[in-house]
């Protein structure tokens, strides 16, 4: 029997890298206070080495970063590390502040420490994942797979472990209970018989573990197959058939042990998740903000000289779970010109900078978005966010909710200045339809690391190429 060996190895290598985990932050200190040759190793640099790698553990554990490792590419993993390693760096510097000890340590030997360790932490995974990548070359350490439903649930399956040998399994044969399609090469693999030959071979141990790719309407067979395979030794896996519905993006939580798929959901409907995403906005709005004051002064002289007027542009918009706030903008048009626009024909709706009588320094400061900056005092405040999807007016959202599909998920997380519709091209008059889609895209795959991609790539596309 080899399957308690595989799962011993599994857990052996989680073990590993926990041990490492530990270990290398507190080796990468001690050699940089050894090679700086201006400071002596300390009791204090003990303990923040040691602090160091038990807090990565632990962010480490919270991010995912030992979940299912086998089957994630080398740059998910090293994303994910990087994450933790910012939750643990602010985690020490909180700490120090909070013991007023930071004056005690060398400010050059910390920052050095803060770079260096999570390059060794991903050098690390990047050799042990080579090492086995060269083990499963060569026919080793891999694990034999059958898979019931020869499918496209089941092809796509055998695609992915034939495209990534580095992932460890090895595709031996479908099975599937259309004769058409006995005998017949998919994927790369042969489908050698029926379920009932596929369950002979599991009581014969020809295979380490079974998928069963069936449609969920087949619940009757499926039923019967995993009964039947209860007479045997192999690792069962069930890959419910979700091409045909919209849960694609779904995902499996536990209930007091009840295994329940979120439907539609986001990693921000965590309250750990939504503090790291409002830690965020506060820090960027902050820095932000700071930064750009001399010019919102100068663009706040410039609209109180050209227009008479209040120099900001209250507009109601709809944030997050459907409530309304006062988005605020530079005033770009004459007072009340607004209410005499007709903005109903156009396809992005309040969006549109064509369909509105701008003054000509409004002109000005809507080409470059700069009539956009007074939003970071909206995300200081709790109303938007820095990135997310962009909000629109309350009677275009009644109109909208009606006409494109899931549009009201949008709301599932705040308004944000800039967001994935907006750096992929889909933003001023382009398809309303597309930009809920890449909306969506964004809210179910939230990461901190997204979002600073979109904060970079909008300060260049933004405003460097602003056709983009």
């Amino acid at each position: 029997m080899t399957q308690p060996k595989i799962y011993t190895d599994r857990s052996n290598i989680v073990w590993l890298h926990r041990f490492t985990d530990v270990l290398i932050p507190l080796i990468s200190l001690y050699l940089i206070v050894f090679l700086s040759g201006g400071d002596s190793w300390q009791d204090r640099y003990l303990v923040m080495g040691v602090l160091g790698g038990l807090l990565f553990i632990f962010a480490a554990q919270l991010v995912g970063i030992y979940i299912n490792w086998r089957g994630r590419s080398i740059f998910s993993s090293f994303k994910m590390i990087a994450v933790a390693w910012l939750l643990t760096w602010v985690s020490l510097i909180a700490i120090a502040f909070l013991v007023k000890d930071s004056q005690n340590f060398s400010r050059i030997i910390i920052v050095e420490w803060a770079l260096i360790t999570p390059t060794l932490l991903m050098g690390y995974r990047f050799i042990l994942r080579l090492f086995l990548s060269n083990i499963r070359a060569s026919g080793k350490n891999h694990l034999k797979v059958a898979i019931i439903g020869a499918g496209k649930i089941g092809q796509s399956i055998a695609n992915t472990f034939h495209k990534h040998p580095w992932l460890g399994y090895k595709v031996v044969a479908f099975y599937d209970d259309d004769p058409e399609k006995v005998s017949q090469l998919l994927s790369n693999t042969k489908v050698l018989g029926s379920c009932t030959t596929a369950i002979n071979a599991a009581k014969s141990h020809e295979f380490d573990e079974v998928f069963i790719c069936l449609p969920l309407r087949e619940e009757d067979k499926i039923k019967q197959i995993l009964t039947a395979l209860t007479d045997s030794t192999v690792i069962v896996k069930f890959v419910p058939d979700l091409f045909n519905f919209d849960l694609m993006h779904s995902k499996w939580i536990d209930i007091n042990g009840i295994p329940v798929i979120s439907v539609f959901d986001t990693p921000l409907s965590s309250n750990f998740s939504s503090l790291i995403k409002r830690v965020e906005d506060i820090t960027f709005s902050v820095i932000i903000l700071t930064l750009i004051s001399p010019i919102m002064l100068l663009i706040a002289i410039g609209v109180k000289a050209t227009s008479p007027g209040p120099i900001f542009y209250k507009q109601v918009r709809v944030g997050w779970n459907g409530k309304n706030f006062n988005m605020l903008k530079f005033r770009s048009m004459p007072v009340g010109s607004d209410k005499n626009v007709n903005i109903k024909e156009t396809n992005s709706l309040a969006d549109n900078p064509n369909a509105k009588v701008n003054t000509k320094f409004g002109a000005f400061i809507r080409k470059y978005s700069l009539d956009e900056l007074p939003q970071f005092i909206n995300v200081l405040k709790g109303d938007m966010s820095i990135v997310g999807p962009r909000p629109e007016r309350s009677n275009y959202v009644s109109e909208l909710r009606t006409k494109i599909p899931r549009y009201m998920q949008k709301h599932m997380v705040k308004a944000g200045i800039s967001g994935w519709a907006q750096i992929n091209g889909w933003r001023g008059d382009t398809s309303l339809e597309k930009r809920i889609e890449f909306d969506l895209h964004y809210i179910q795959n939230w990461s901190l690391w997204l979002d600073i991609k979109i904060i970079f790539l909008t300060a260049i596309k933004g405003f460097i190429n602003k056709t983009g």
